[in-house]
């Protein structure tokens, strides 16, 4: 029990497709973390803090960073410099979310919460040329950092930029009967206390095996600590990121599938 406990932990701090194709991927991609981190549990004499520091090093170097296009490394080199860089999309989450994005040929989507654009470029760059982007976010400060990034991809015919809060911004999709059950794939990244209002609107915009994607889950590990062991400053979002999580477990509207990628990202496919 122990050492499933800190393989909790452990997974914690590293931070479907229409016919459920995808889905069945990331359960097998979760199996085989899971199983690697336990077999590293098991050695002896070993801290596996520093363990699993190297396994993720390892992932991030062969398989996400050689396939990652320059010009989102581009973007997430400038993001670094940001005060609040460690709000940016992480690259091995943003791997797995471009092929969602394949596997359900997605063309219309919706993003709320945008910062400096990593995911938007990402989503802007995989789907066709005809595709369109609703971006929501209050600060258009911080997308216009990437913004020449955007631009010089030639992507940017592809977004729409809204600088709003997002729920009015909903609402007002939602008077259109023609963008109910429209939307094909959604990210969301933005505050975690109205993940749910988020949800249930989104829920009514995606299409039937349309997918939704929620970052930051894990909470920077906080979920699966004891209270007393949280520090301060993550305590509130912890509080709901937990109240979240469980709602969104007893949905039975959509399949999910909780990732240990970036700071956690639960991937809903709306049934």
């Amino acid at each position: 029990m122990q050492r499933l406990m800190l393989l909790r932990k452990l997974v914690c701090w590293k931070r479907q497709s229409y016919t459920g194709q995808a889905l069945s991927i990331i359960l097998v991609l979760n199996l085989f973390i899971f199983l690697s981190v336990f077999v590293l549990l098991r050695l002896k004499k070993t801290n596996y803090y520093y363990i699993f520091f190297f396994v993720m090093k390892y992932v991030l170097e062969t398989s996400v960073y050689p396939r990652e296009p320059q010009c989102l490394k581009e973007l997430r080199a400038i993001t670094s410099n940001h005060p609040r860089a460690v709000m940016g999309t992480a690259p091995d989450a943003g791997q797995l979310m471009a092929l969602l994005l394949k596997l359900i040929s997605a063309k219309k989507t919706i993003e709320i919460g945008v910062f400096t654009g990593y995911s938007l470029l990402l989503t802007a760059l995989t789907i066709p040329d005809d595709g369109k982007i609703t971006a929501i976010d209050l600060n258009r400060s911080s997308y216009e950092i990437g913004l020449p990034i955007i631009e010089k991809s030639g992507v940017k015919h592809k977004i729409n930029f809204i600088e709003s809060e997002a729920l009015p911004i909903l609402d007002e999709l939602l008077k259109d009967p023609e963008n109910k059950e429209s939307f094909d794939f959604a990210f969301v990244d933005a505050d975690k206390i109205n993940y749910a209002k988020y949800h249930e609107k989104l829920l009514e915009l995606l299409k039937p095996g349309g997918i939704v994607i929620y970052d930051n889950t894990l909470w920077g590990g906080s979920v699966a600590m004891a209270e007393d062991c949280v520090p301060e400053r993550l305590l509130m979002t912890r509080a709901s990121t937990i109240e979240f999580n469980k709602y969104l477990a007893a949905d039975s509207r959509v399949q999910i599938s909780q990732v240990p990628l970036g700071d956690g990202i639960t991937v809903c496919r709306r049934l």
